[in-house]
């Protein structure tokens, strides 16, 4: 009997010390998943007034870069405190998943236009936004 008091107490420590990691990952996720709807709910004005001046893939481009080195940097802080990777190398890293989101989100967008050609700018940003939503799911995953 004292044999199964034991086994009892050591797998309450053990889920007792596993509880932290688990804690922290669902952190993360929250933070992370936060971070991203703020970014995109960012992006998508930012898009929306660049399109006026520009046209869709250079005001994608500019707002996707300006979007991406604010969530890059917030994700660092909250969502991955104590993580061993660098600014610079966060940034970098952010900058080449970017390539493919800019591809994907000015697709999308260019592939709209071409069945909607009188669409409005707040259109194109309605497309903007799920396609966007897509790249970061898919790159969330790898």
């Amino acid at each position: 009997m004292p044999h199964d008091g034991g086994a009892r107490r050591l797998s309450a420590r053990h889920r007792a010390s596993a509880q932290p990691g688990r804690t922290r990952l669902a952190r993360q996720v929250g933070w992370f998943v936060v971070i991203g709807v703020a970014s995109t709910a960012g992006q998508t004005p930012l898009y929306w007034e660049l399109c006026h001046w520009a046209p869709p893939p250079a005001a994608d481009l500019a707002s996707l870069l300006a979007i991406s080195v604010l969530n890059t940097e917030a994700n660092r802080r909250p969502a991955f405190r104590g993580s061993p990777v660098r600014a610079v190398q966060a940034h970098l890293a952010a900058g080449v998943l970017s390539v493919p989101a800019y591809l994907v989100t000015t697709w999308a967008v260019l592939l709209f236009r071409r069945y909607r050609p009188t669409a409005s700018p707040a259109a194109e940003t309605l497309v903007l936004v799920p396609s966007f939503a897509l790249v970061t799911c898919c790159a969330s995953s790898c």
